[in-house]
């Protein structure tokens, strides 16, 4: 998701890294090597599924629909528990309110259990609204 096709993603990415590190009073040949790792299941994975809530929620998708899509693959990929929560001005509402949404368990007061945690705010025409994810592993 993140390279793109044929690598053209991987080699901005190396461009803009090397650019941040050349900077300073000496210009020094700078040499990078960046391994890609892809992820087994990304829907397992909070980063990547808050950003395919946001990306969905961008181009003005309902977001019951949106929600709901995204906690069944979660479940499906085996989660024992999901939880989104969108905060902010939902569909285009004049106040601005706090929605939350669960499926399975996700015990947040317990450190047995690996849960993993994402937030990212999607930019709408109406103003921002927050995502949050949850999923407990």
């Amino acid at each position: 998701m993140i390279i793109g096709r044929g690598g053209k993603g991987l080699e901005e990415i190396k461009r803009i890294i090397e650019s941040v590190l050349r900077k300073g009073p000496k210009e020094k040949e700078i040499k990078l090597e960046i391994k890609v790792e892809p992820i087994k299941k990304p829907n397992l994975d909070a980063n990547i599924v808050a950003q395919n809530i946001v990306d969905r929620l961008e181009k003005r998708i309902p977001h019951k629909r949106v929600v709901h899509q995204a906690m069944d693959r979660v479940m499906e990929a085996g989660a024992k528990g999901v939880k989104v929560t969108l905060s902010g001005r939902i569909a285009g509402a004049e106040i601005s309110r706090r929605e939350k949404y669960r499926e399975g368990k996700v015990p947040l007061s317990t450190i047995r259990e690996i849960i993993d945690f994402a937030k990212i705010p999607a930019l709408t025409r109406s103003g921002y609204i927050g995502v949050k994810v949850w999923i407990c592993k």
